[in-house]
């Protein structure tokens, strides 16, 4: 069955594009652009037996049977002109967490003259705790916020989602289409992750995993990083 395609497709890979190509402009006048995105279930994966290592016309051969030790979510984001990788480590993916990795991107420069975040429409991209931790740098009024399901901004999720991606504000969400998750630059470094790292690495535990994973950012954003080569305009071809 194919999956229906969302009815503002080119508006909004139009927005995404355009928001990748005015990054170094905004970058010069102090402004952030971040993709963001989570990446879920990733495996504390311990194989029973040692593999076989390469040796001379002959592959690495590894164990296929593993022990699990759980899971992990990792919310990252990744400056688009940088190339840099923000990350948070939970057990969970919950709209608590992703205002919790906000508020720590938001307070990572609080003297930043603006904040531009391309992630996805999951629901947790436009809750309340989403609204309220943008909401304390736009410096909106308790009353304007209104109460979730009721009034005034929180009212719904379309109200919500309208209020992050109001272009006016410091701090603006834009939302890729839907089920267009290739538009979003940091799902390219999520397949660096998977290569480089998880798939190579055995783990005892989820905290060993949350370490691994820290630890590789980190040599990341010092020996790896750069912005990607983004040429996709998110416009129809002109005949």
């Amino acid at each position: 069955m194919d999956t229906p395609r969302d009815e503002d497709f080119e508006k909004h890979s139009a927005d995404i594009c355009d928001t990748y190509r005015q990054a170094i402009e905004r970058s010069e006048q102090g402004v952030h652009t971040i993709s963001f995105d989570e990446k879920t279930g990733i495996q504390a994966l311990e194989p029973l037996t040692d593999g076989k290592p390469m040796k001379p016309g002959y592959i690495e051969k590894r164990e296929f049977e593993y022990k699990r030790h759980g899971t992990q979510a990792l919310l990252a984001g990744m400056d688009v002109v940088t190339g840099r990788i923000i990350p948070l480590v939970k057990n969970t993916r919950t709209e608590q967490d992703f205002a919790e990795w906000l508020n720590s991107t938001l307070m990572g420069d609080p003297h930043a003259a603006g904040w531009h975040f391309v992630m996805d429409r999951l629901n947790t991209h436009m809750s309340e705790a989403a609204v309220r931790a943008v909401a304390r740098i736009e410096g909106t009024e308790e009353s304007i916020l209104g109460e979730k399901g009721k009034s005034g901004i929180l009212k719904s999720m379309k109200t919500r989602a309208a209020y992050l991606s109001d272009p006016s504000h410091k701090v603006v969400f834009h939302y890729t289409p839907k089920h267009a998750s290739w538009l979003n630059q940091i799902e390219i470094w999520f397949s660096i992750l998977v290569r480089r790292f998880l798939k190579r690495n055995s783990f005892s535990s989820k905290q060993e995993l949350k370490e691994g994973i820290h630890g590789f950012v980190d040599f990341f954003n010092e020996k790896m990083a750069k912005p990607f080569k983004w040429t996709y305009k998110g416009r129809p071809l002109q005949a």
